[in-house]
């Protein structure tokens, strides 16, 4: 388990696991009153929390399955990536993909932070690469089934 050091400016409690094997917790919406995100519409929602990743670490922002599956609500830079030397509000830039409207109230459960690990590159630069079985087969390419 690794501490992260989190500023709550929200008036909710700290996101939490729902369960013990959960790999991210609920953000949740900070908002004075209900926001309708209209049919195609996005909108950046605050959460409330700044927080302090350790060098090495992002945190992403993902969509919540069940908003994605019943009602069509997604995170549109999916996943979103928090960067370890950002100190400013965690936002959640949400948008509408049904054909309805759909209404954000104060508090609700509108995205998931997963904390991942991850490595700089360090460019080699080469005037060609080695070979693949699947080479240069890009979108597609090793079919539909």
């Amino acid at each position: 388990m690794i501490k992260v050091s989190v500023q709550n400016d929200s008036p909710y409690h700290l996101p939490t696991y729902a369960t013990k094997s959960a790999a991210g917790v609920d953000l949740k919406a900070v908002l004075d009153i209900p926001l309708v995100l209209k049919p195609l519409e996005r909108k950046i929602i605050g959460t409330g929390l700044k927080i302090a990743l350790p060098v090495g670490y992002e945190a992403q922002i993902r969509p919540r399955s069940g908003l994605a599956a019943k009602y069509g609500i997604s995170v549109l830079n999916a996943p979103g990536t928090v960067d370890a030397d950002y100190r400013g509000e965690v936002g959640v830039i949400l948008i509408n993909l049904s054909n309805e409207d759909f209404t954000i109230n104060p508090g609700e459960r509108i995205a998931q932070l997963v904390l991942a690990k991850h490595e700089q590159i360090q460019w080699e630069i080469n005037d060609s690469l080695s070979t693949t079985e699947r080479g240069k087969g890009g979108f597609g390419s090793t079919g539909k089934k």
